[in-house]
């Protein structure tokens, strides 16, 4: 691994600062420590780059995001609106997109820390990704608790999930069945079921969920919820992609919408409106969710907050189409 800036200063029993000040001869340095920095960077075989030259004035104006998945319409509309708020405060983004890859992740952590960003945003489902990586680098978690001394900013997927099955309750639906993506570590899915398992059970429904893993198995999954529970009259899905497929499969069966089949969805960006217009959906609050994560993080930066137990829950609302 490429020695960093921070390295040097272990070496050399520094701090980042002084070795900064060495490289760019500046401020008041005595010889010995001059010659202690440069004893450690040509044991290291340390390059410095202008990234590590500005750390003289305490800031890259670089902050790195972690999405696991670019192509997805709510990460990618979350990373537009974080990078725009960015450049409205003068700072710009380097984009690592996971995959969902733990190795990725944990190499991206590695070239965030070496490359001197002055903090990180990551959006990613591996809860024990910081286990095992020592850092002290100001971190905000978005969706996906990590660690109590990470702050926190999520939508309220539980109180959102919750009013899309109170809405199929009160349009007459008896039979409400969830779908959703299989994930172990996704917390916004677990939210979302014990969403709907409380909302059935309070009102003495019987829970029906279906999960699927990949795009082939999602088709076969909604298939088999048609053909295994001919009464159903609600459905609930995890995303709103998932409940356009659920509507494209139920007109195949002539099935009517909402007339015999009520459909809500979930997320809510620009896209899928523009592209399912008229799905009910439950909303994310994506610009201000993109704009708190960006707000918090420079507070922790500028030393304004302490980052233990920080939480943020936003509201979610729910666009009601023409699918209930």
């Amino acid at each position: 691994m490429k020695p960093t800036i921070r390295d040097v200063a272990r070496v050399a029993g520094v701090s980042t600062t002084t070795v900064s000040r060495v490289l760019n001869n500046r401020g008041y340095i005595s010889k010995k420590t001059r010659e202690i920095v440069y004893t450690a960077i040509n044991n290291l075989n340390y390059l410095p780059n202008d990234l590590a030259r500005s750390l003289f004035h305490k800031r890259t104006n670089f902050i790195g995001l972690l999405v696991p998945n670019i192509s997805d319409p709510f990460s990618g509309e979350l990373t537009f609106e974080i990078q725009s708020f960015c450049a409205s405060l003068g700072y710009k983004i380097i984009l690592c997109n996971t995959l969902n890859h733990m190795d990725k992740e944990s190499k991206y952590l590695e070239t965030l820390s070496g490359s001197q960003v002055d903090g990180l945003i990551m959006s990613t489902y591996n809860t024990h990704i910081l286990n095992n990586y020592e850092q002290n680098l100001p971190i905000v978690t978005i969706d996906h608790y990590i660690s109590k001394k990470v702050p926190l900013v999520s939508s309220d997927h539980y109180s959102g999930s919750l009013q899309a099955i109170e809405l199929l309750i009160s349009k007459g639906c008896q039979h409400i069945i969830y779908v959703s993506a299989y994930t172990e570590s996704e917390q916004s899915s677990t939210l979302k079921r014990n969403a709907y398992e409380d909302g059935m059970k309070g009102q003495g429904k019987r829970s029906i969920i279906y999960e699927y893993s990949g795009y082939e198995e999602k088709h076969k999954v909604i298939c088999k919820i048609f053909n295994e529970n001919t009464e159903v009259d609600g459905i609930f899905c995890s995303d709103d992609i998932t409940a356009t497929a659920v509507i494209i499969e139920a007109k195949k069966r002539g099935i009517s919408i909402p007339t015999h089949l009520k459909v809500i969805g979930y997320n809510g960006t620009e896209v899928s409106q523009i592209l399912f217009p008229g799905l009910t959906t439950v909303q994310q609050p994506i610009d201000l969710i993109a704009k708190t994560a960006v707000k918090s993080l420079l507070e922790i930066i500028d030393g304004k907050v302490k980052t233990d137990l920080t939480k943020f829950y936003l509201p979610m609302k729910i666009i009601e189409g023409t699918t209930t």
